[in-house]
């Protein structure tokens, strides 16, 4: 069976792909990566899955820990992004925050997608459950910018993007129908 490609799974879930490219940024958390011990894999990743979906993304590094985080979700969001999508520290280590950092920023939650993400994600691995990433938005109307927090793994980042890609055309047109009318 041929593998299909974000488009056709857009239309075969009779979702609507984005008309229009959109700023997205993708945000990843790490100690190790900041310190040079291991290369940002899944952050590169994430920018891949997303132009998928019509998403022009670039990635920020930032160390662990709750201020790192938000600084740079609010970098992001200064800089015009609609999707921030944060890659590691959603696990249970002490450094793993980002979560705690996400959560203030977030306006509404969207836990069944974060639910779907790991459901998911537990077809490929039974890791997927520990990973307690959030997913929201910023603000209801215009100005809403969706915050996705996905694993640090490139395996957790093909699955958050799997889940989430295909309903960014629908999240954003909920933001703002005129601008992203579908």
């Amino acid at each position: 069976m041929a593998q299909l490609d974000a488009h056709d799974r857009i239309e075969q879930k009779g979702l609507q792909p984005l008309r229009h490219q959109v700023k997205g940024a993708v945000i990843t958390v790490s100690d190790r990566c900041i310190s040079g011990e291991r290369e940002d894999k899944s952050g590169p990743l994430a920018v891949k899955l997303l132009a998928k979906y019509n998403v022009d993304a670039d990635v920020r590094l930032v160390p662990d820990g709750i201020d790192s985080v938000q600084k740079a979700i609010h970098c992001a969001i200064a800089d015009g992004a609609r999707i921030v999508v944060t890659s590691g520290g959603t696990g249970v280590t002490p450094r793993d925050l980002t979560p705690e950092a996400t959560q203030p920023l977030v306006q509404v939650r969207l836990d069944g997608i974060a639910h779907q993400i790991r459901e998911y994600g537990l077809k490929n691995t039974p890791l997927a459950s520990l990973s307690r990433g959030i997913v929201g938005i910023t603000q209801r109307g215009s100005k809403g910018v969706l915050i996705v927090n996905a694993p640090g793994s490139r395996g957790g980042v093909k699955d958050t993007i799997a889940v989430v890609g295909p309903l960014i055309p629908h999240i954003l047109e909920q933001f703002d129908p005129e601008t992203f009318e579908l």
